[in-house]
């Protein structure tokens, strides 16, 4: 059975950080690009981060960008989000999902064949 497990989230306080992992289990990670997305109560999940199978192409979109660090080691067939500077409105589920292909095709969902079952992540003093 394909599937991603998340872990790492939990509570912490405004401008503190927060290093969320994603690991493949079932299938290797090598070969496909992995996404981060959120989804806060009643929001809509959104894109936040893309990293292809090489790790050579990294793309973090709107307010994480200068924030969120993404990464991978594909001999432990993880990908990493490195989240700092955490601010309440970064409080969500955090999810992650396997693209099926190599390379960063965008956020739209029907790009990711397998997904996670999110960790949350609360920002609050």
């Amino acid at each position: 059975q394909l599937q991603l497990v998340e872990s790492g989230g939990g509570l912490v306080q405004p401008g503190g950080p927060l290093s969320l992992s994603c690991v493949g289990s079932g299938f290797t990670l090598d070969n496909v690009a992995i996404g981060w997305f959120r989804q806060a109560p009643g929001e809509e999940r959104r894109g936040i981060s893309c990293i292809s199978s090489s790790g050579g192409d990294t793309i973090v979109t709107g307010s994480a960008k200068g924030r969120f660090t993404i990464s991978r080691d594909n001999a432990k067939n993880t990908v990493y989000l490195q989240m700092n500077s955490l601010k309440p409105e970064d409080t969500a589920v955090y999810y992650c999902a396997a693209e099926r292909g190599a390379s960063c095709s965008g956020y739209g969902p029907w790009h990711y064949d397998v997904w996670g079952q999110g960790t949350q992540v609360t920002v609050s003093s």
